[in-house]
């Protein structure tokens, strides 16, 4: 599985990617590219565009839309942030920390899911608790969704990070590491952590159904190009929910779009489901705008900013959660309101809801 996770190398190096010659600019256009990367959260746009459904709705707009997959996801997310593609799927926190913190200003278009489960803490030993980190070493992809997760769970028995030593370690050599006897603790994500878990006397001690709504997974576009070409973000919408309406029928194409997916992520549909049935997908534009429009995204979004904003990961010039200003429906804005460098968008939504694309 790559890696759809933040690095701290990722972080520093989007700063000067942003000013790199290249990026995108204010004009209409009428091509476009995508980038994305494999993750159950992401899939549905693989199929999407394997089927013809983006191809379908690009036409209706008189666009093209290329989706390009970039096998490495931190690589995916700086090739965006230097203008190189108009949009890409990320992980809501990267979205922040890469992009938004780089000076990019960026759009969530579709807010696809959120982990529920997706993401958890292993220790080796069993009735082992959070508590039992104290002390500990911990494996993690520091400075990622993982560290982030790491960091939830401490603070749900009142650890620092100060009472534990972490290790960085890559998501290639999950499975690989904690079969070794140096690895005592370690964080982790499907579909490795499915195997993982499989392993005898190891105990799961916290995992992101604890924190709902805080790990998101997106597809996010360049601001300008969206305000620019808004029959872009028309057909990227359209194509979402007319993919997730056809995997939720249940018939014999949505048997066929599962197992595209699931033969896309390294698996067959049973292993691939075991994925889905800890990502909570917003299934329809009502459920997507329901939960924009409610506190838990300004309550999420405030969680992930601390945490960057505390593990440098906001740029050095920021001197609080509060540097990069973030825009949620509604109009209201979260940190700094001369600063707003991301955004989250329901108005695409609330057409798909309405059947006005």
């Amino acid at each position: 599985m790559f890696l759809r996770r933040l690095t701290r190398f990722a972080a520093a190096l989007s700063c000067c990617l942003a000013l790199l010659p290249g990026l995108a600019t204010a004009e209409t256009k009428k091509d476009f590219r995508i980038a994305w990367g494999i993750y159950a959260g992401f899939m549905p746009w693989a199929y999407a565009d394997h089927a013809g459904i983006v191809k379908k709705w690009a036409d209706k707009y008189g666009i093209t839309i290329d989706f390009v997959q970039v096998p490495d996801y931190i690589e995916s997310v700086n090739q965006y942030t230097a203008g190189q593609f108009d949009g890409v799927t990320i992980a809501s926190m990267d979205a922040l920390t890469i992009p938004a913190a780089g000076g990019v200003d960026s759009t969530v278009l579709v807010t696809g899911d959120y982990s529920n489960g997706n993401d958890a803490i292993v220790i080796k030993g069993k009735g082992k608790t959070v508590a039992d980190l104290k002390g500990m070493t911990v494996h993690v992809v520091q400075f990622s969704v993982s560290h982030y997760t790491l960091a939830r769970a401490l603070d749900s028995v009142g650890l620092k990070e100060s009472d534990l030593k972490t290790v960085n370690i890559s998501d290639a050599d999950f499975v690989a590491a904690f079969g070794t006897a140096d690895v005592q603790a370690l964080v982790s994500w499907k579909p490795a952590l499915s195997d993982i878990q499989a392993v005898p006397d190891v105990t799961t001690v916290f995992d992101s159904t604890k924190i709902p709504y805080e790990i998101l997974d997106v597809a996010l576009v360049n601001t300008q190009v969206l305000k620019d070409n808004p029959a872009l973000g028309k057909a990227l919408t359209g194509a979402w929910y007319e993919t997730l309406a056809l995997i939720a029928k249940g018939d014999e194409k949505s048997k066929e779009a599962m197992d595209f997916m699931a033969k896309g992520a390294g698996t067959d549909i049973p292993g691939f489901q075991t994925q889905l049935d800890t990502t909570f997908l917003f299934q329809t534009p009502k459920e997507t705008i329901e939960f924009l429009r409610s506190p838990k995204l300004a309550e999420a979004l405030a969680l992930v900013s601390k945490f960057s904003f505390e593990h440098g990961l906001l740029g050095e010039g920021a001197k609080s959660p509060d540097a990069v200003g973030i825009e949620i429906p509604g109009g209201k804005i979260l940190g700094d309101p001369n600063n707003v460098k991301l955004r989250y968008d329901d108005s695409f939504a609330a057409m798909a809801a309405e059947g006005k694309l």
